[in-house]
């Protein structure tokens, strides 16, 4: 709910307790699914309009259009007007102070995956 005198509405992080319970790669599943459910079907990208449409599912109704704007442009690294999947997830780390503390196990998590599922010779 937002707070007297405030831009953006408060929110409860739930990212720390999703990565705590999903581990690494089930949170990006996760932040994944959470892409594809806002996301424009057509663009494959998050729009204004495309989050406009879909702002019922996160609470977010009641968020003016210069809002939901400000929130892609803040994940719009580059420039093109929507997030991608990899600035959508990116940004959901940012906007998590708590995954912040957390997000360079996580990707040292993710890389050895990686890295013990691929064969290199």
């Amino acid at each position: 709910m937002a707070g007297i005198g405030k831009t953006a509405p408060e929110f409860e992080d739930l990212l720390p307790v999703m990565a705590e319970k999903l581990g690494g790669e089930g949170l990006m599943r996760e932040l994944s699914n959470g892409f594809k459910m806002l996301m424009d079907k057509d663009k494959g990208v998050i729009t204004v309009e495309s989050l406009k449409r879909n702002a019922a599912m996160l609470g977010l109704q009641d968020l003016r259009h210069d809002e939901l704007a400000s929130m892609v442009k803040e994940g719009d690294t580059d420039g093109d007007g929507a997030l991608n999947e990899m600035e959508f997830c990116v940004l959901m780390f940012r906007l998590s102070p708590g995954l912040m503390e957390e997000s360079q196990l996580l990707l040292e998590e993710i890389l050895q995956d990686d890295l013990n599922s691929s064969a290199f010779y």
